[in-house]
């Protein structure tokens, strides 16, 4: 893993903090440093105090007080009944997405945003490229799009098939508008759910179960796409985002 490229902002200021421990420092300095190495990503939940006191071989009261420690700078947030999460976000220019050149890196996008914000993106463009879609779909379009439920609706455990086929699926949505622009925007956002970090989390929450609910959700999508119903289509996709979103967030580290 490499080293953090930001110095922890505690050290910034030592006069603020003469009263904590060198080893509660310590231990939230290695905490802060999975955060800005992307280990702990903005908007996840850090995992549980026992589970980090084994980690890093300290006490629960160690961990406790470190984690109270990074939320006096703003690092974590606690959530009552929720757990604590990554409040740190990487710097604007790594935030940028972009490498030197200037030209869109994918692995960077990847690695600097958040599970929230890949959640807003979704939310904001998959149901409106679902109402365009619902009115601009061709017959061969449709006829495409079958095909790939029915594969879909074959698979039964295999969560790696189905994730594939699943953004397959997605994308003849998105062509369906017959918007390039659109397309192409979609398209970064497929290629970074692409990347292995986000592969891993997706792969987690496809049980059999999920995988039987999810293909029903998409038999009713492609339902309303036939039927050019825009109103069910949308509907359709928000509550497939629900559930998709409330999946990926019990399954973070």
């Amino acid at each position: 893993m490499e080293g953090p490229v930001e110095t922890p902002p505690w050290e910034r200021d030592l006069s603020s903090h003469p009263m904590v421990k060198q080893r509660v420092k310590r231990i939230a300095t290695q905490i802060f440093n999975r955060m800005v190495s992307g280990e702990y990503s903005f908007g996840t939940r850090i995992p549980a105090e026992r589970e980090l006191a084994d980690a890093f071989a300290e006490s629960r009261t160690t961990i406790r007080q470190a984690l109270d420690f990074l939320e006096t700078f703003g690092a974590v947030a606690r959530r009552a009944g929720s757990g604590t999460f990554v409040a740190y976000r990487a710097d604007p220019a790594k935030r940028a997405g972009t490498d030197a050149s200037g030209y869109l890196n994918i692995s960077l996008i990847a690695e600097t945003i958040s599970p929230f914000e890949m959640n807003v993106a979704e939310s904001i463009l998959e149901p409106e490229i679902v109402r365009l879609a619902t009115i601009y779909m061709s017959v061969r379009d449709l006829t495409k799009l079958g095909q790939q439920l029915t594969q879909l609706e074959a698979i039964v455990t295999d969560a790696a098939e189905f994730a594939d086929l699943e953004k397959q699926f997605m994308m003849t949505i998105c062509e369906g508008t017959h918007n390039s622009l659109i397309v192409t925007m979609y398209r970064i956002m497929h290629e970074v759910r692409r990347q292995p970090q986000w592969c891993a989390n997706k792969k987690r929450t496809l049980t059999p179960l999920r995988i039987r609910e999810a293909q029903k959700a998409l038999r009713s999508l492609f339902t309303a796409l036939e039927r050019r119903d825009v109103d069910t289509a949308v509907e359709c996709m928000r509550l497939y985002i629900s559930s998709t979103q409330e999946d990926m967030i019990y399954a973070s580290p």
